[in-house]
């Protein structure tokens, strides 16, 4: 068992880019259309095909595709979002964004994902929508969920850890019908340094999140470029929309990376199983998230849960030594409910699950950059470490 530390520094999510997207970069250069147009078009329907759905919109962040999710659905002031609190910030603000209140949930502590009956517990008559969070890239049961809310609730999935994860009845996330916001931040399974899109099945609604992402003008810039007889039509406003649009840098990008997604899946599989094999025989009191080394789970997070009380190391010293050795563990995440911000425009009552869950939980690297040595890097540290 090595202890020693890694001359490179492993972070806990890395892009994996190849040759081909740096073309794809270049190509589109080359074209002279940057923003949004062409690639941006047929990265959206790529990617509708990838998720067996109708529609997907890209806009320029996972944040952006909740809020317009949200914007889109009637939320406005006085109306209450269950959310589960384990989850980035982004999930609660969207809501207070919108003026109304977001009310934190417990979550299953196997899952660390929020449950139907977890969810039903804070349902009141104000509330209007429930954004359930695929966290790590664990695929909750939306499906019982919609059987279980009262039908004037809209549900909103977080699907920022989970593409590529498929729901219990096997389908891709992103089918569900619901609209399902993900993102294409730096670190996740498919990177395009920035972005997000929604999916979903309803026609109206899709058409009304293209027009939002860009003003609300009735023409966005590529169909008055690719067809010149537009601009003799009228484009003034009629509603107010935002500037969320995505555009064809990105798109050619996000393109590869969709087709390069078995490869970044197996990847992740292979090191997910080698944590669980070898983490589980050195240190066998820890636990997993459920379906971690899975082919249903995105693996965009690799969780553990520590046995504090059986540990010599409290958990922020095996943190500190594992970043000593050039590992990157880290937190995935401080509960909301707890956080200053939200006291007093949020309600939230105790959570024990969340918060033993917060206390225990430790993020290990993984990303399809990774390679078999990284990973046993990581668990012989951790190991020397862990007491």
């Amino acid at each position: 068992m090595s202890s020693t530390k890694r001359e490179q520094y492993l972070p806990f999510g890395r892009p994996n880019f190849s040759d081909e997207e740096i073309a794809a970069i270049s190509r589109v250069l080359r074209s002279g259309w940057v923003g949004m147009g062409p690639e941006t078009i047929a990265f959206e329907a790529e990617l509708a095909r990838f998720m067996n759905v109708r529609h997907v919109i890209a806009v320029n962040s996972c944040t952006s595709a909740l809020f317009l999710s949200l914007r889109v659905a009637g939320i406005g002031p006085g109306d209450e979002v269950i959310c589960p609190s384990l989850t980035w910030c982004s999930t609660a603000n969207v809501a207070l964004y919108l003026r109304a209140k977001p009310v934190f949930c417990d979550i299953d502590a196997d899952t660390l994902c929020a449950t139907p009956d977890t969810i039903l517990k804070r349902v009141t008559p104000r509330t209007r929508a429930v954004i359930v969070v695929h966290f790590g890239g664990f695929a909750m049961d939306v499906a019982a969920l919609r059987r279980a809310l009262p039908p004037n609730v809209v549900v909103i999935e977080d699907a920022a850890h989970a593409l590529g994860a498929m729901y219990p009845d096997g389908s891709p996330v992103g089918g569900s019908g619901n609209p399902c916001c993900f993102s294409f931040y730096a670190n996740k399974n498919l990177s395009t340094g920035e972005g997000g899109a929604i999916a979903l099945n309803d026609s109206a609604s899709a058409e009304t999140l293209q027009s939002l992402r860009q003003h609300a003008l009735p023409l966005d810039a590529w169909k008055r470029f690719s067809h010149p007889e537009t601009m003799l039509l009228s484009n003034q406003l009629t509603e107010l929309g935002y500037k969320m649009n995505y555009i064809d840098l990105q798109a050619c990008i996000g393109r590869v990376q969709l087709r390069r997604q078995v490869e970044f899946a197996g990847v992740r599989q292979k090191i997910a199983k080698r944590y669980v094999d070898r983490l589980g025989k050195l240190a066998p009191k820890i636990r997993f998230q459920q379906n971690c080394a899975d082919a249903k789970h995105a693996l965009h997070l690799f969780i553990v849960l520590l046995p504090l009380e059986r540990m010599k190391i409290s958990r922020e010293d095996l943190i500190l030594g594992l970043r000593a050795r050039n590992i990157g563990a880290t937190i995935h995440y401080q509960p909301l409910h707890t956080m200053p911000l939200y006291v007093g425009s949020a309600e939230s009552e105790h959570l024990p699950v969340t918060e033993d869950v917060a206390r225990r939980c430790v993020t290990l690297p993984i990303s399809a950059s990774m390679t078999m040595q990284d990973a046993d890097d990581v668990i012989d540290s951790f190991s020397a470490l862990h007491r």
